[in-house]
């Protein structure tokens, strides 16, 4: 495979960079940041870093960092936490939660899922996301993997991806999912248009996901009530763990899973992508 081919879909990567440095600064500083001295610290103009600021977020970077600060998990834990049994009462699960992203959704049966990819072919690429380099992966029924590269590397993510389905073969062709990827990353508005999702994952991996979908944008949940969720309220670890393996990065929101507590837990592409995604939602949501 050759990991080094890249297809540019979106310039808003290199904005992921500066929120990421951004991210960074806010986290060591000992007081709140003016606009001008987080300019100043990634040299450019204030008016040359708001501009990009809000061209990637759709806010001002002194409102963006609001939702930056530590205490905003809490917050959003406290106000905007989604019950889950309750949203799917409301019709917000599976297609009806991404009517927004277009999405539809299938799985692989248990007897495909233990075959480890036998006999299934899985196409590849590159391309950038809000939120840096991303690898994509789908079969002919929709996006199996999308994984986030901007904090392990695309060694690591590629290595990560292809673990998960040792006997599938693999087939560099960044077109054929394409017109998926930019549909996803919001890139397309056709309404007729779809970024199918394929789910290769071991049963209660599947039904964990499936919670994960209700959860709409700019809302966050608890590891106990995706578990309570799926009728298995003492599963916490397990759902948790089923969190962490998540082959399908930002349209399977796992970044808006948080521990009872508020803490923001962990995540497999990078903590600094998980703060990133959860305000970026949080923000477009209010803003």
């Amino acid at each position: 495979m050759n990991a080094n081919t890249h297809i540019p879909a979106f310039d808003t990567g290199y904005h992921y960079q500066i929120m990421r440095r951004a991210i960074d600064l806010l986290d060591t500083a000992d007081h709140a940041l003016t606009l001008d001295e987080v300019a100043a610290r990634m040299d450019m103009s204030p008016a040359h870093f708001q501009r990009l600021f809000s061209r990637w977020v759709g806010v001002s970077p002194k409102r963006y960092q609001q939702y930056l600060m530590l205490g905003q998990a809490k917050d959003m834990l406290r106000d905007r936490a989604t019950t889950l049994s309750a949203a799917h009462e409301v019709g917000l699960s599976g297609t009806g939660r991404l009517h927004d992203m277009f999405l539809r959704w299938e799985a692989m049966s248990p007897g495909e899922f233990a075959r480890q990819g036998a006999g299934l072919t899985i196409y590849w690429g590159w391309f950038d996301s809000p939120f840096g380099l991303a690898l994509v992966m789908g079969t002919d029924r929709g996006i199996c993997g999308l994984a986030l590269a901007a904090e392990m590397g695309k060694e690591a993510a590629m290595q990560d991806l292809v673990s998960r389905w040792p006997k599938a073969t693999f087939v560099e062709d960044p077109e054929m999912l394409r017109p998926w990827v930019m549909t996803a990353f919001g890139a397309s508005q056709a309404s007729d248009e779809k970024a199918p999702i394929y789910l290769i994952g071991a049963p209660f991996q599947i039904k964990v996901w499936e919670a994960l979908l209700r959860v709409p944008s700019g809302h966050v949940t608890t590891y106990s009530d995706i578990a309570s969720s799926i009728d298995n309220p003492k599963a916490v670890r397990a759902v948790g763990t089923a969190v962490g393996r998540n082959p399908i990065s930002w349209l399977i929101p796992c970044h808006r899973a948080l521990r009872k507590s508020g803490a923001l837990g962990g995540y497999h592409w990078g903590l600094p992508v998980k703060r990133a995604m959860l305000a970026f939602e949080a923000a477009r949501a209010e803003g």
